[in-house]
């Protein structure tokens, strides 16, 4: 079910008909917590499920535009790179490559 790419492998993560355009979804792959978001025109990106501001999950948090917004204090990373783009967060989180095959999304984690 998974494929090798490279010396890193693609895990399934859920099936595409599980997410919903602009929402995050909150998921566990391989003991890690990560969040898929399908954007308008569907494609969809994973980050790491980590507010690099205070360790607080970003799960829960709403989507503006590119940017997935911490419920706690507000910083935005964009769901495309992981990249930090407002306070309090300086740093951002991890991004992980995704593929789609027939129904199903799996993601290739990076390490931390």
């Amino acid at each position: 079910m998974t494929a090798n790419l490279s010396k890193n492998k693609f895990e399934f993560a859920c099936k595409l008909s599980e997410l919903k355009p602009n929402l995050a979804k909150a998921i566990e792959v391989s003991d890690r917590f990560v969040v898929l978001v399908m954007l308008d025109g569907g494609k969809i990106f994973c980050v790491e499920d980590l507010c690099t501001h205070d360790g607080g999950t970003l799960g829960d948090g709403e989507l503006d535009g590119n940017c997935l917004v911490c419920p706690r204090h507000g910083a935005k990373f964009d769901v495309r790179t992981g990249d930090a783009i407002c306070m309090p967060a300086t740093e951002g989180t991890l991004s992980h490559e995704v593929r789609i095959e027939n129904d199903e999304i799996f993601i290739q984690l990076k390490d931390n």
